[in-house]
C-alpha cells in the first residue's frame, strides 16, 4: 500500500510574487511522494469571505490556513495542504486555498484571473465563496467565469478554424460548488421551500432580450451554466456574534452558532463523499506527480506569456510517464531474465522462449503505466530496447557457451593432446588408436549436458585445429598402405563435409527461430496494444456519454426557459461529441 502523507500544516503552492507566479520547490516535493489518487478541492473567492476557514474544516482542524480578519488578503497565490482522505482509504486530499479575489492592495485583475484559471485547471471540485445572496453584484464579481474561455485553451490544434466550445471544457473542468456566507433570506419561492440547489438553479435563470443589459445579466449566467453542467450550492448564516469573529478558529463549540456547526458539517460531508479523484481526459486518473507536471507546465505557459493548454498540459505528462513507463518495463525484462535464464541454455529456443515470457511481462507494465502513446513512439521505443536485450543476451549465450565447450574440451582432450606430445601414437598402428580414442572423446563429449548452442562448431574447430596432428600421424603409420591412406583421407573430407552441412542446417534453423521470434513479438505488441486501445475507447465514450447527458439536462432546463437558440447551439455541440465519439480510435499500426 502507497504511503500516506501527513502534513503538519499548508504550504505554499503558487507564489504570487510582485505580479509574477512562481512555482514553490517544496512543495512540488510533497506532491511528487505521494502515489496515491488525489480528489483535489480548491476554493476560490473574493478576500475577507472565510475561504480558508471552510478548508480548515475540511482538513479537519481548526487551524492551519491563516484566516483574515482584516481588509488585506492573508492568502498569497496558491497555498496546498495535502492530508489522508477521510472517507476514501488509499486516497490523499489535496486542498488548495486561493489568494482573495479583489484584494485592494493590488491594483489589478490580471492576476485573480490566473488565480480563477489555475483553481478550476488543477482541481476535481471546485468551490466559489461569497458573501450574502446570488445578486446581480454577486454575479459580476465572478466575472472571471466569463473570461475562461480568453485564459484557457482545450486543444492545441493550430488550425485557426477550430472553434472550442464547452464541450471541450466540460470533460475537463471541475464539478462546481458555490457557498453563500451570512446568507440572511429565507429560502422560499411562491410561499413554497426550495432547498439552495433550487436557490442556485433559480439565480442562474437567463433573461430574455438581446440589449447590452440582457447580455450583460445572462453572460455570466450562462457560462457557468455550460461550463459546470454540475452544481451545488450551499448557504451558511453568519457563524457567531460579529466581535468574536476576528479570532474564529480560537472560539469554542459552544460559541458558535449551531446552525453554521450544521451548515459546516453538511457541506464538509458533502465534499468528502462527492469530490471525484482528479482525472484527465480519457480517464487517467492524477497522483501527486502528475498533478505536480500540471502546476508546472500550466504556471511555465503562464509565465511565457501564453495560455494553459490542457491537452498540451496532458501530453507534457504523457512524455515524462511514457519515458519512465519504458523504463519500468525494461527494468522488469531485466529482472525476470535475470531470475530466470542461467546460461548457457541448451537450445536457442529456451532462451527466445524465456525472452518471450519476459517480454509479455514487460509490455503489460509498459501498457499498464503509460497514456496517450501518439503515434507508439514510446512503444516502439520499448520494442526496439527489447529487441536488443534479446541480441545480446543472444551473443552472452554463444559465448558463454563456447566458454564452457573449451572449458569442457581442454578437460576431456587435455590428456590426448599430452599422449601425442609423449609420441604414443608415433608407431605402427598409433593413426587407428589415436581415431579411436579421439572418438572415445568426443562421445564423451556429448554426453555432458547443457553445453549449449555452440557445441557443435566449438568441437568442429577444435578438430579441424587437431587436424594437422591426425594428418601426420597418418602419413608416418607404417602399418597402413598407401590406398589405406587415401581412403582415410577421403573419409576425413566426407566427415568434415557432413559436419559443414550440419552446421549450415542449425544455422539456417537458428535464423528461422529468429524471425519467428521477431514476429511473434510484433504480434504480442500488437495483441496489447489493441487491448488497450479499446479500453481506452470504453472510457472516452463514457465520458462523453456523460457529457452528453449533462448537456441534455441543460438543454432541457434552457427549452423550459423558452431559450430556444441556446437550446438549438447545445443540439450541435451534443451531435459533435457523439461524431468525435464516432471517429476517435487510433490506428493499431506500430511498425
Amino acid at each position: 500500500m502507497a504511503p500516506e502523507i501527513h502534513m503538519a500544516g499548508p504550504v505554499s503552492l503558487i507564489d504570487n510574487a510582485e505580479g509574477q507566479l512562481v512555482v514553490n520547490p517544496e512543495a512540488l516535493k510533497i506532491l511528487s511522494a505521494i502515489t496515491q489518487p488525489v480528489v483535489v478541492v480548491a476554493i476560490v473567492g473574493l478576500y475577507r469571505t472565510g475561504k480558508s476557514y471552510l478548508m480548515n474544516r475540511l482538513a479537519g482542524k481548526n487551524k492551519g490556513f491563516p484566516l483574515g480578519s482584516t481588509v488585506k488578503s492573508h492568502t498569497k497565490g496558491i497555498w496546498m495542504w495535502c492530508v489522508p482522505h477521510p472517507k476514501k482509504p488509499g486516497h490523499t486530499l489535496v486542498l488548495l486555498d486561493t489568494e482573495g479575489l479583489g484584494d485592494i492592495e493590488k491594483g489589478d485583475n490580471e492576476n485573480d484571473s490566473w488565480i480563477f484559471a489555475l483553481a478550476i485547471l488543477l482541481s476535481s471540485t471546485f468551490v466559489y465563496n461569497s458573501m450574502g445572496t446570488i445578486n446581480q453584484q454577486a454575479m459580476d464579481q465572478l466575472h472571471y467565469v466569463t473570461e475562461l474561455t480568453d485564459r484557457i485553451k482545450a486543444n492545441s490544434s493550430p488550425d485557426n478554424t477550430y472553434v472550442e466550445d464547452s464541450a471541450d471544457f466540460v470533460s475537463f473542468f471541475p464539478a462546481f460548488v458555490w457557498t453563500l456566507r451570512d446568507f440572511s433570506l429565507e429560502l422560499e419561492t411562491d410561499g413554497e421551500p426550495i432547498t439552495p440547489d433550487d436557490y442556485l438553479e433559480l439565480s442562474l435563470k437567463l433573461r430574455k432580450g438581446t440589449d447590452k443589459k440582457s447580455k450583460s445579466f445572462n453572460d455570466p449566467r450562462l457560462c457557468i451554466r455550460k461550463f459546470f453542467p454540475k452544481r451545488k450550492c450551499f448557504i451558511f448564516d453568519r457563524p457567531a456574534r460579529r466581535k468574536y469573529l476576528a479570532h474564529l478558529e480560537q472560539l469554542k463549540e459552544e460559541d458558535l452558532n449551531p446552525d453554521f456547526i450544521e451548515q459546516v458539517a453538511e457541506f464538509c460531508s458533502y465534499i468528502l463523499s462527492h469530490s471525484n479523484v482528479k482525472t484527465l481526459s480519457g480517464g487517467i486518473t492524477v497522483n501527486g506527480p502528475r498533478l505536480e507536471s500540471l502546476v508546472l507546465t500550466y504556471v511555465s505557459a503562464i509565465s511565457s506569456g501564453d495560455l494553459p493548454c490542457m491537452e498540451n498540459a496532458v501530453l507534457a505528462l504523457a512524455q515524462l510517464e511514457n519515458s519512465a513507463a519504458v523504463e519500468k518495463a525494461v527494468a522488469h525484462y531485466d529482472q525476470q531474465m535475470g531470475q530466470k535464464v542461467q546460461l548457457p541454455t541448451e537450445t536457442l529456443q529456451e532462451l527466445l522462449d524465456l525472452h518471450r515470457d519476459s517480454e509479455r511481462e514487460a509490455i503489460e507494465v509498459f501498457m499498464k503505466n503509460s497514456f496517450k502513446d501518439v503515434d507508439h513512439k514510446f512503444q516502439r521505443k520499448l520494442g526496439a530496447q527489447l529487441e536488443a536485450k534479446r541480441d545480446d543476451f543472444c551473443k552472452q549465450n554463444s559465448k558463454a557457451s563456447s566458454d564452457c565447450c573449451m572449458a569442457l574440451l581442454q578437460d576431456i582432450f587435455g590428456p590426448l593432446e599430452e599422449d601425442v606430445k609423449q609420441g604414443t601414437f608415433s608407431k605402427p598402428g598409433g593413426y587407428r588408436l589415436f581415431i579411436q580414442k579421439q572418438q572415445e572423446l568426443k562421445n564423451k563429449y556429448y554426453q555432458v549436458p547443457r553445453k549449449g548452442i555452440q557445441a557443435e562448431e566449438v568441437l568442429k574447430k577444435y578438430l579441424e585445429s587437431k587436424e594437422d596432428v591426425a594428418d601426420a600421424l597418418l602419413q608416418t603409420d607404417q602399418s597402413l598402405s598407401e590406398k589405406e591412406k587415401a581412403i582415410e583421407v577421403e573419409r576425413i573430407k566426407a566427415e568434415s563435409a557432413e559436419a559443414a552441412k550440419k552446421m549450415l542446417e542449425e544455422i539456417q534453423k537458428k535464423n528461422e527461430q529468429m524471425m519467428e521470434q521477431k514476429e511473434k513479438s510484433y504480434q504480442e505488441h500488437v495483441k496489447q496494444l489493441t487491448e488497450k486501445m479499446e479500453s481506452d475507447k470504453a472510457r472516452l465514450m463514457a465520458e462523453q456519454e456523460k457529457t452528453i447527458n449533462l448537456k441534455l439536462k441543460e438543454q432541457e432546463r434552457l427549452l423550459k426557459e423558452g431559450f430556444e437558440n441556446e437550446s438549438k447551439r447545445l443540439q450541435k455541440e451534443i451531435r459533435d461529441i457523439q461524431m468525435r465519439g464516432i471517429s476517435s480510435g487510433p490506428t493499431c499500426n506500430i511498425l
